[in-house]
């Protein structure tokens, strides 16, 4: 019997299906197209094991789509732009697209001998001019359709990188990759109007049905639609500062039936009156770069203790004669929602109410629960926000809550001081970003013509690659040369936008152009009809705001610009879980490599040179800075590619986290190892390849070929299902099978008819369901079984019903509970017959005794339970 040699055989099927162009995707309008993607990899210099599942169950995918007749387009490239080329540049004086380009060079190797089926004639990186000359195409395109705009505002500064920052790529105050603090800061900016498709993106959601619930309610919260409406309170002095007279505060609320409530109005530190103010009083002006400070997200503002700034001004309440409302600038209040001011009930909203408390304002009932009288009712340290009817409300008096809304909105309509409006939470997308390694702005900026976009017949605009990166900030504010051009409008000295583009913009088309990468336009629209929606994407939940639904915008965006004709990029979404590992660290409290640990018999952990103790810490998502990371090149190199998906197809479902460990990759080089075992100890007893079925089979042998059809059943229902860890149990079942029928190496005879021919289809079918998981093998042992043909190119296999039918199937016993026994009947046995058999098997019977049974709780197949 031959040794399975799993590095000669992957190298020698990776090179076979490279050869033979196995995974190269043409359009055939004849045949079902299926697209299966993986969020592309960022090139950082060495796959990690989120890489390696991620890739694995893309791959999984795509073989077994292929293998059910689908013309399947399962592409890679390279997410390429981004700081860390720049952060490497600097340290490693190197240039960042060397860095880059190296790092690629790498990676595309290690996934090669992960064995992929993908289609390698559609690599790109975002780096490469030929892709984002395409992107700066689009842009113009965007500009020209209103999409895209430029204008002063407000952004988020990261002092580390030296950055402005998306509302979205804010965390907890701090910049997604560096973990600063954020700064406000008022810069010119490009930005995309998202805000226009708010409406659009968020009724969508509903017609998403294969993407993840908790992915679809994070977008609907992160568009935040919100009824209510706009009230315009009179001020009591004119600032002709402000637009419009300055002589009116419009502010938006979902609460207009509180209005009676109010105590107080509250503006934004950014918003316009409150820098009218600030300009003519310095200790607001303070006040105001303390609440930049603080920042703007709402994780930030929610923690943070309420603090306000009274100002000289108040309001007339609209309803209320006489009655002026206090104004204050206030740190929780937010620009980007809603006008940036607001109205204060406290008695009905927990953060105006602990404002009010802190500077003395009213606080009014104007909601009371039913069947309390408004008199008896009162707010103390904790405000009411259920539902009741209105009171202390004049014309509002008694009624229920929505319906209060409705009245007091046609009441501000009518007198001009208000309306109903919808507002949504997302703003619009900020993409400038002050960095080299990105996309550059196709725009030129001219001292009389304004912003004038680059001639198209003159893109890509490239980046210089003469760069310093020896002082801090963007290296193209201080090029010499690159930064200075003559206006393509009038012909005078003018200089180009030295922002460069948010790498999102680069990830939230790249599968568009996988639908034709060589075109000469961003994408051909017969390529696109053909292939889009992408049917399968793959990828983390973190990806769950920034990438999914800029994707989904600018898919919409580029419809409006002609370029494609659908809304929705994925049909359907599957989020992987992390791969988790343990910690390790040593009595210094440093953190260590698994490879620099052993473990002892007892279960603890020693260092591998000096046997130190070693301390085993929590089971962590893997991390570098932890060091609890397993290089996926090392298991492969060491087991084999098929040996790590195996593992990682087993492990858990894969939606869940899973726990690399060493026991479970030896465990899955085992199985490799005994999957090969099994199909070379048959050979010498099996039929040749292709021998017609024999006209009638004994027992042993029909056994094993319901063993073999139900595989295939169960099989194909949890690789549709992304069940593929319950896929890999049925092909534990379908290997003990064998093993059982031919006794682990024994001829499978003893007169039993057709046994020889059942054993061979048993073992092609544990070789042909076993492809997606285990490729390599797979193809090596179709070889061995003597196919010429790829098994690659096989269909899939399809089950025989009447082999699927079952005879009886096998009733759980239990006596209050617990497992006493089971017995075999035909599927759908009546209830007395369930009982009856399951009394009389005996070990239930001594268990029941003398005992009278209180009832018998029958599942139909599976359980019959007596009480007693």
């Amino acid at each position: 019997m031959s040794r399975y040699n799993f590095r000669t055989a992957e190298a020698e099927w990776q090179r076979t299906w490279d050869r033979l162009d196995c995974f190269t995707a043409r359009e055939d309008p004849a045949r079902d197209k299926y697209y299966v993607l993986e969020m592309f990899p960022y090139p950082s210099g060495r796959i990690h094991m989120g890489h390696l599942r991620c890739y694995t169950l893309g791959d999984v995918v795509a073989r077994y789509k292929r293998a059910r007749g689908f013309n399947v387009l399962h592409p890679m490239g390279w997410d390429a732009f981004g700081l860390p080329a720049e952060n490497a540049a600097m340290e490693q004086q190197v240039h960042p697209a060397a860095w880059t380009y190296a790092n690629i060079d790498t990676m595309r190797e290690q996934l090669k001998s992960m064995g992929l089926a993908l289609d390698w004639s559609r690599e790109f990186a975002t780096c490469d001019p030929g892709y984002y000359a395409h992107e700066q195409q689009l842009f113009l395109d965007f500009l020209e359709a209103g999409l895209a705009y430029r204008e002063d505002g407000w952004v988020n500064w990261d002092p580390v990188d030296r950055t402005v920052l998306a509302n979205e790529q804010v965390i907890d105050g701090k910049g997604w990759r560096s973990g600063a603090v954020i700064e406000r800061r008022r810069m010119p900016q490009w930005f995309l109007r998202i805000g226009d498709y708010s409406d659009g993106l968020l009724q969508a959601l509903d017609t998403l049905g294969r993407w993840p619930a908790k992915v679809r309610l994070m977008q609907d919260h992160w568009i935040g639609r919100s009824e209510g409406a706009t009230i315009d309170f009179q001020l009591s002095e004119q600032l002709a500062t402000l637009p419009d007279g300055g002589d009116r505060l419009r502010v938006f609320t979902t609460r207009p039936d509180t209005i009676f409530g109010a105590s107080f109005l509250a503006l934004a530190a950014d918003h316009p009156l409150t820098a009218a103010l600030a300009a003519e009083d310095p200790d607001l002006d303070g006040f105001v770069e303390r609440c930049r400070r603080l920042g703007a997200t709402e994780e930030a503002i929610e923690t943070a203790e309420k603090e306000g700034y009274a100002t000289r001004l108040t309001a007339r309440h609209p309803f209320l004669d006489g009655v002026e409302l206090p104004i204050y600038v206030a740190n929780f209040v937010l620009m980007g929602y809603g006008t940036g001011a607001i109205f204060g009930c406290p008695a009905h909203d927990q953060r105006d109410l602990d404002f009010a408390r802190k500077y003395g304002l009213n606080v009014l009932p104007v909601v009371v629960p039913e069947g309390v009288a408004p008199h008896d009712f009162a707010v103390d340290g904790e405000a009411f926000v259920g539902e009741g009817r209105l009171a202390n409300s004049q014309f509002l008096d008694g009624l229920e809550v929505e319906a209060a809304k409705a009245t007091v909105i046609a009441h501000l309509e009518e007198a001009g001081a208000g309306a109903g409006k919808v507002t949504y939470r997302l703003r619009d997308w900020l993409v400038s970003r002050q960095r080299y390694w990105g996309c550059p702005i196709p725009v030129v900026l001219c001292d009389d013509c304004g912003v004038v976009p680059v001639p198209r017949a003159d893109l890509p605009v490239t980046l210089p690659e003469d760069i310093d990166f020896k002082s801090p900030g963007n290296p193209l504010d201080r090029h010499p040369t690159w930064r200075h051009v003559d206006c393509p409008k009038c012909g005078d000295a003018a200089t180009r936008d030295t922002d460069t583009f948010d790498t999102f913009i680069d990830s939230s088309w790249y599968f568009a152009r996988f639908c034709s990468p060589a075109a000469a336009v961003p994408v051909e629209r017969a390529a696109a009809d053909y292939w889009l929606p992408v049917d399968q994407y793959i990828g983390g939940i973190e990806h769950a705001i920034l990438h999914l639904l800029y994707s989904r915008f600018w898919v919409r965006a580029m419809k409006r610009c002609g370029h494609l004709g659908l809304d929705e990029p994925f049909d359907g979404l599957f989020t992987q879980g992390m791969v988790n590992h343990e910690t390790y660290k040593d009595a210094a409290g440093k953190w260590l490599f698994p490879e620099e640990i052993r473990k002892l018999a007892d279960g603890s952990a020693a260092h591998a040179e000096t046997g130190a103790p070693v301390e085993i810490g929590r089971i962590e998502s893997m991390s570098k800075s932890k060091r609890n990371v397993v290089d996926p090149s090392h298991v492969i190199d060491e087991y084999g590619a098929d040996t790590a998906r195996w593992f990682i197809l087993s492990d858990s479902p894969p939606e869940r986290d899973m726990e690399w460990t060493d026991a479970g990759v030896q465990g899955a080089f085992r199985h490799v190892n005994r999957v090969w075992r099994l199909v070379e100890e048959a050979l010498p007893g099996l039929p040749a390849a292709e021998t017609a079925a024999p006209e009638a089979f004994g027992p042993r042998a029909l056994d094993l070929r319901r063993a073999s059809h139900g595989a295939i059943d169960r099989i194909t229902e949890a690789l549709e299902s992304f069940r593929f860890n319950r896929a890999v149990a049925h092909l534990y079942e379908l290997s003990n099978a064998i093993a059982a029928f031919a006794g682990e190496g024994a001829q499978a005879a003893n007169g039993d008819a057709g046994a020889d021919w059942a054993l061979r289809e048993a073992s092609e079918m544990l070789v042909r369901l076993s492809a997606p998981m285990t490729p390599h093998l797979a193809e090596e042992l179709w070889r061995r079984l003597g196919h010429e043909t790829l098994l690659v190119d096989l269909d899939w296999p399809e089950a025989e019903p009447t082999l699927l039918a079952q005879d009886t199937v096998t009733i759980a016993v239990q006596v209050n509970g617990k497992l006493r026994g089971t017995v075999e009947l035909p599927p759908g046995s009546a209830k007395d017959a369930l009982e009856n058999a399951a009394r009389a098997v005996p070990n239930v019977a001594s268990s029941i005794g003398e005992r009278p049974v209180r009832r018998a709780v029958v599942v139909p197949d599976k359980l019959v339970n007596f009480v007693v």
